[in-house]
C-alpha cells in the first residue's frame, strides 16, 4: 500500500472579513486572510484581467469580487439550474481568448424531463449580466440524482475544453461503458463539437466526446505545467480518493477497482486488475478532495511546481511534492474550513474558497 506522508497538522480558524492569521508550515510561514465572506457555498472562481474574481455559488449565483472584497449583485442571464444536493452552479473558466471574445464557460446541474445532469454553457460576460448564453455540452443520459456531478473545467494547450463528470451516485456501472457520459473525462471544442482527435471519434458504439473513463467523481483537474497532461483527482467511496493522469482510452477502473469500500463497510471490486489504471496516489481514509492546481509562481518559491489540493473532509490544504509522475512527499496544512476550490492568483498568492452557507474567499501569502 502507498505510504501516506504528512506533516503535523496545524490547527487554525480564520476569522471573517479582513482579519489575518499566521501559521507555520514545513517550507514557509504563511499569512492567511479573508478577502470576503458571505458567499453561499462557493464552488469555482476565475481571475479576470482587471484583477477581479468571478465566483460561482452552488445555489445558482455568479458574482464578481474586487480586490477589496466587495461583491457585486448576482449576474443576470443564467440558464435554469437545478440547485439541489451536490448540484447547482459549479465551475467557471475564462475563454483562452477572453481578451478578445469576453467569453466565459461554466458548468451546472441541468434539469430535464428525465432528471438532471452536468452541463456546460458559454456566455459573454457583461458588467451585470451574461448574454449570448449557449449550452455546449449536456451529459447523457440524465438521471434523478443529487450526487456526483464532477464538473471541473480545464482548457488544454490547443484550446479544447476538458470536462469532468461523475457517476451520478447510483449509476457507477455506467462508468465502464463508452455509450454514455457517466464517469468520464470529456473533451470538446468551444462550440460543443467533439475534438477531432478524440480517441472514440470514429467509434459508432461510443460517445465521441469521451477522453477517458472509469471515473467516480472528479472534482479537481489541472494541466501539468511542463507536460501539458491533464492531472485529476476524484472522490473514492469510503476511502480511496485518487490522483490520476487522464489519458485517452485509459480505464481508471471504477467500480471494478478501488482502494475504498462501501459506506458502512463492504468490498467493492478489487484493488487492482489487468488493463485498469492504478492511481498515482490515493488516500485512505478519504480527504474528500476538491480543487487542484500546480503552483508555478515565484511568491512561494519553496512550493514551485508542487501540487495543491483542497480537502473538504478535513478542512486542509494538501501540498504534494512530485518526482516525475510520483508523489514523493505530502504535507497537510490545516485551514479549518471545508476547501472547495484552490487557485493561483496573478499576484502569485494562493486563493481558497470555503464551502459553507457563509463561505469565504481566503488568500495565502508568505508571512512578513
Amino acid at each position: 500500500m502507498q505510504k501516506h506522508l504528512m506533516a503535523a497538522l496545524i490547527a487554525l480558524t480564520i476569522a471573517p472579513a479582513t482579519q489575518a492569521a499566521d501559521l507555520t508550515t514545513e517550507k514557509t510561514p504563511l499569512t492567511i486572510s479573508s478577502v470576503t465572506s458571505g458567499l453561499k457555498h462557493p464552488w469555482g472562481m476565475a481571475f479576470l484581467p482587471d484583477g477581479k474574481i468571478l465566483v460561482t455559488e452552488r445555489n445558482g449565483g455568479m458574482l464578481i469580487v474586487d480586490a477589496e472584497g466587495n461583491k457585486s449583485a448576482p449576474l443576470a442571464g443564467l440558464p435554469d439550474i437545478e440547485a439541489r444536493g451536490q448540484g447547482g452552479l459549479l465551475d467557471v473558466v475564462l475563454s483562452p481568448d477572453f481578451a478578445t471574445d469576453n467569453t466565459v464557460y461554466f458548468s451546472f446541474s441541468e434539469p430535464g424531463a428525465d432528471g438532471n445532469s452536468t452541463a456546460v454553457a458559454s456566455a459573454k460576460l457583461g458588467a451585470d449580466k451574461l448574454t449570448d448564453v449557449k449550452v455546449i455540452f449536456s451529459q447523457q443520459p440524465k438521471y434523478k440524482s443529487n450526487h456526483h456531478f464532477g464538473s471541473r473545467l480545464v482548457f488544454d494547450k490547443n484550446g479544447e475544453l476538458f470536462i469532468t463528470t461523475g457517476d451520478r451516485g447510483s449509476q457507477r456501472d455506467q462508468a465502464q461503458k463508452l455509450d454514455n457520459h457517466i464517469g468520464k473525462v470529456i473533451r470538446i471544442n468551444t462550440d460543443g463539437t467533439p475534438a477531432q482527435d478524440n480517441p472514440y471519434i470514429k467509434d459508432s458504439k461510443a460517445k465521441p466526446e469521451v477522453w477517458s473513463y472509469g471515473h467516480r467523481n472528479i472534482q479537481g483537474a489541472a494541466l501539468h505545467p511542463q507536460t501539458g497532461a491533464l492531472w485529476t483527482h476524484e472522490h473514492g467511496p469510503q476511502g480511496g480518493d485518487e490522483i490520476n493522469i487522464a489519458q485517452p482510452t485509459k480505464n481508471y477502473g471504477w467500480p471494478l477497482i478501488t482502494y475504498g469500500e462501501e459506506y458502512g463497510g463492504g468490498v467493492i471490486g478489487k484493488t487492482e486488475q489487468d488493463g485498469l489504471e492504478q492511481p498515482l496516489h490515493y488516500w485512505v481514509p478519504s480527504i474528500a478532495p476538491s480543487g487542484l492546481i500546480f503552483y508555478t509562481a515565484d511568491l512561494f518559491s519553496e512550493w514551485k511546481n508542487n501540487m495543491l489540493v483542497g480537502s473538504l473532509k478535513f478542512g486542509q490544504l494538501v501540498r504534494l511534492e512530485l518526482d516525475g509522475d510520483k508523489v514523493s512527499h505530502e504535507e497537510r496544512i490545516m485551514i479549518g474550513h471545508r476547501i472547495r476550490d484552490v487557485e493561483q492568483g496573478p499576484d502569485g498568492a494562493v486563493y481558497l474558497l470555503t464551502d459553507s452557507s457563509d463561505g469565504q474567499l481566503l488568500r495565502l501569502t508568505p508571512a512578513k
